[in-house]
This record gives structure tokens, C-alpha cells and sequence, in this order.
């Protein structure tokens, strides 16, 4: 078992006492049973806005989901005495899912059990997929392999599906819904994407990601982030946030991608490209705790932004409560 498999058991003991935890899906491979967990917390009203984080869809990118699990270990460590964390909270529904893809996390794979890979699995065909790292249907011991040539939504591996079906629950009833997609990224610096993956063509609700932006310096002056489409990198098929977005453009919903710039770790350790988690983390101890401390202002921004009428378009802001 590995250290945030051994963390993430620890979480889900403790958290009860501040949340709730279910699981999404069990999925059987080779004689073993691993779990996809959703933890909640904060408001129980299904109308209140909502923000989600989503981490190892991919997994080689560990970083993802032991990101995901310091931001739960600081909720539980805080929320005995922090007033304001719970006053936060009170506002709007928290739901995390720190690892959406348990096999591929436990067998060092990118894909999941059946060599499917998550982020090229959902029913959407780009105008004009990257060459390969877009998605194919040849092989699924290549890498990108997208699944069920069929393509239908009932096509999708059940890790996308329990993915996909906690979505909707919540885009069902929400006011607003925030996710935040954590992953390892090839870059030096630290991007945040939005839609779409599939094309280049403008995402309906531009405006609301420039409010986002906008908002993001002024509370974080000294951010390290980058705010750019996914698309303006690489195009591909199957992207389960453009499938989302698509089929709720008309809902106030926001799906955002945290790419992690792996190269600022392999440029100053050459050498752990010879590891095979090594181009996709950060190895050094110092440099792993550091990033997991990097990301924690966001988080509370995210928050604080969830619980605001701030990203909102202006009709429903002037909406009567």
C-alpha cells in the first residue's frame, strides 16, 4: 500500500466526525476490490453552491490525489477551532473525490485496469484531435487509449461513470458548481485550464472565466498560476469536463483543470526521469511537502469564491433569495 492509500484509509476514519464519506463505485480487478470515495462536507442543502475536487484520474500523477489529501488533512485539523472555516462551509457543499482511478494509482499506470485512459474516455469526438495524445481506439497498450470504440455514453469505464453520475448529482440542484480537476502537467509553471478540450471555438461562458481570473489576482496578488483554455495546448476526444460542460453549458457550472508543471521538478533533479513516477512528481521530499503546501491558497480562495454571487451571471445575482 502506498503512503497516500495509507492516508487516504486514515481520512476516512476520521473524517465522519466533520462530513461524510460514500462510495461511488468498487472496481474488481485481479481478485481485489478498490473503492472510489466521495467525501462531503459543509452544507447539506442541495440548492446551495457547490465546489469540487477531483484528483488521480490519471495514475502516475500522484501528486493529484496527495494534493487533495493535505487540503482534507487541513479541514480536519481545522475544524474543531477555526470559526471562519466553518462559517465558510456553512455556505456551500464540498465534495472531494481524491482518487478516481484506485487501480491505475495502484498498479503505476496512467490508465485505469483495462488500459483505458479516463481523460479520453467520455462521448465527445474533438473537430481535430492532437495526433495520439488525443485519443485513439488502435490499442489499448498504447497510451490515450479512449475505451469502447462504440463511444456511447454507456461505453464509458465505471470509473468515469461514478465520476461523471457525482457530477450530475450535484449540477441536479446547485445554484453554481466549481471543479477543480488536479493533474501533473509537462510545464515549468503551474496552469489552470479551462474548456474546451475538444476544440478551440470559445467556451459559452467566457465572461464567467474572466471574472474568475480577474478575481484570482486581486485576492491572490502573487499567484503562480496561468489561466488559459486547455485547447491553446492540445486538442483531444472524450474529455469527461467537456462532456459535462456540454450536456449543463446552460447551468451555472465552471469546470476548471489544475496541471501541475512537472518540468520545474525534473529540471532541477535530472535525475529522477529514470524513476518511473519521476517525470510526472516531485520526488525530493522538501519538493513534495512544498507543493503541497503551494496549493492550499487556492483551495480557500475556491471556497471563499463557491459561497460568493461573485461568479454568477448578472441575472441570477439580482435573483430574490
Amino acid at each position: 500500500m502506498s503512503p497516500s492509500e495509507e492516508q487516504l484509509k486514515s481520512i476516512e476514519r476520521r473524517w465522519s466526525s466533520i462530513g461524510s464519506v460514500r462510495t461511488l463505485e468498487n472496481i474488481a480487478h485481479k481478485n481485489q476490490t478498490f473503492p472510489i470515495l466521495e467525501f462531503r462536507i459543509g452544507s447539506t442543502t442541495p440548492s446551495d453552491p457547490a465546489l469540487m475536487i477531483t484528483g488521480g484520474v490519471h495514475g502516475l500523477e500522484r501528486i493529484g490525489t496527495d494534493v487533495a489529501l493535505s487540503f482534507m488533512e487541513t479541514l480536519i485539523g481545522r475544524w474543531e477551532w477555526d470559526r471562519s472555516l466553518r462559517h465558510t462551509l456553512d455556505q456551500i457543499q464540498l465534495i472531494v473525490i481524491p482518487l478516481v482511478n484506485p487501480v491505475g494509482h495502484a498498479q503505476f499506470t496512467r490508465s485505469n485496469g483495462n488500459g483505458v485512459d479516463l481523460m479520453r474516455n467520455a462521448p465527445v469526438t474533438a473537430k481535430q484531435a492532437s495526433f495520439a495524445v488525443g485519443g485513439h481506439h488502435w490499442s489499448r497498450r498504447l497510451p490515450w487509449y479512449r475505451g469502447n470504440p462504440e463511444q456511447t455514453e454507456a461505453g464509458m469505464e465505471p470509473e468515469s461513470r461514478a465520476l461523471v453520475n457525482s457530477v450530475r448529482g450535484v449540477l441536479k440542484e446547485a445554484s453554481f458548481t466549481l471543479a477543480l480537476d488536479l493533474h501533473s502537467g509537462f510545464g515549468i509553471q503551474d496552469q489552470i485550464w479551462y474548456p474546451y478540450a475538444f476544440s478551440q471555438d470559445p467556451l459559452p461562458s467566457i465572461d464567467q472565466v474572466k471574472i474568475f481570473e480577474d478575481l484570482l489576482r486581486k485576492a491572490l496578488p502573487y499567484h503562480v498560476y496561468k489561466v488559459e483554455p486547455q485547447s491553446l495546448h492540445y486538442t483531444t476526444h472524450g474529455d469527461l469536463w467537456d462532456f459535462l460542460y456540454l450536456e449543463h453549458e446552460r447551468k451555472n457550472f465552471l469546470p476548471l483543470t489544475l496541471e501541475m508543471g512537472s518540468w520545474s521538478w525534473v529540471r532541477k533533479n535530472p535525475l529522477q526521469l529514470f524513476s518511473l513516477l519521476g517525470p510526472f512528481n516531485p520526488i525530493k521530499l522538501h519538493r513534495h511537502r512544498r507543493t503541497l503546501r503551494r496549493h492550499l491558497p487556492l483551495f480557500q480562495f475556491l471556497m471563499s469564491l463557491t459561497g460568493s454571487p461573485a461568479c454568477m451571471p448578472e441575472t441570477d445575482r439580482q435573483k430574490p433569495q
